[in-house]
């Protein structure tokens, strides 16, 4: 097969908190909240979402066709994934309107344990937006112990912010990078626009009531699990520190790149933000395929008898085939992650 860089129809995903006026400014979507305030990006996960009737809800569908991202990755997998042949992330756009609930996600062996899957959700949040009075909630407070977790899901019946409570409340600012390990407890609070790379599951533990004015279920609070097999997804153990300081890796004419998050932090995934100020900049990542969002500005994906316009908003998929075969120029920041 002859591959080009893929680009994908728009994926709004449903969910049960609203959100997604903070599009406006990425995708150039109407400006309002809605229940669907996740765009899913080269997405090959099915959301998990209680009721729903849609077999391919969170599957990404190619660009002006009717072929979903997994059916394609199936087409050809050593030429598009490279080594290992499995693609291992998944990437989304997020924008809340609401505090989420309390949540941890499972790493690895917890995932192998209880939901026969070798990924766990791992993640990490590149903030592109905010609204009025954002905050995000990262770790449990010093001293909150199981005792007081297991109180507070309790009291959350009643009390909307029981759990608020024993977590740490971070003010975030646009651009900066948080990284959040499986197990440990956090929310994306109100008013956050949020890049989010993360392992390729939709593994959500919320042992809270209540998610704004929505009441969740048991099944949609502990997925299949125990109330106790739902708590030990939980560390209590003091959370490292949230936020990320970038590291310059290529600093020349016209071109910054920023490592975000590498092998120092995860073996999950790698994050770049390339900025490009009428520079140019190789798309080259050895051994492996890449997914590439635009966050500002515009410029253009260029290859051998190819030539394309991009902008703020538009993402894409470089098959590993194509690596070193294609370059981006112009004035934009573009996020890579593999």
């Amino acid at each position: 097969m002859e591959f080009k860089p893929v680009f994908f129809e728009r994926n709004r995903v449903g969910r049960v908190y609203t959100g997604g006026k903070l599009f406006a400014g990425l995708f150039g979507d109407e400006p309002k909240d809605s229940y669907k305030p996740e765009e899913w990006i080269a997405s090959n996960v099915k959301a998990l979402n209680k009721g729903s009737t849609n077999p391919k809800e969170g599957l990404s569908r190619l660009k002006d066709s009717s072929l979903y991202f997994d059916e394609f990755l199936n087409s050809d997998p050593e030429a598009l994934l490279g080594k290992g042949n499995t693609f291992r992330i998944l990437v989304k756009g997020l924008d809340s309107a609401i505090r989420l609930p309390a949540q941890a996600h499972p790493d690895k062996p917890f995932s192998r344990k209880y939901f026969s899957s070798d990924f766990g959700k791992t993640e990490c949040w590149v903030i592109l937006n905010t609204r009025e009075n954002a905050k995000i909630y990262f770790g449990f407070k010093d001293g909150v112990t199981k005792e007081d977790f297991e109180a507070a899901i309790d009291k959350s019946e009643t009390d909307k912010d029981a759990m608020e409570a024993l977590m740490k409340e971070i003010t975030p600012k646009v651009g900066e990078v948080y990284f959040v390990p499986a197990k440990t407890v956090h929310a994306i609070g109100a008013g956050c626009l949020i890049l989010e790379v993360q392992e390729p599951t939709d593994f959500t533990v919320q042992p809270e009531r209540w998610c704004g004015e929505y009441k969740l279920s048991d099944e949609e609070m502990y997925l299949t699990l125990t109330r106790e097999q739902a708590i030990s997804c939980f560390d209590f153990v003091k959370a490292p520190d949230a936020r990320l300081e970038p590291r310059i890796s290529v600093n020349e004419k016209g071109t910054l790149k920023e490592t975000l998050v590498d092998a120092y932090n995860t073996d999950c995934f790698v994050i770049n933000r390339i900025k490009l100020s009428d520079g140019e900049a190789e798309l080259n990542v050895t051994g492996s395929y890449a997914v590439y969002i635009v966050t500002e500005g515009e410029g253009r994906l260029i290859g051998e008898n190819y030539n394309k316009d991009i902008k703020k908003g538009d993402y894409f998929f470089m098959p590993a085939c194509l690596m070193g075969d294609f370059k981006v120029s112009g004035n934009m920041e573009i996020i890579e992650t593999y």
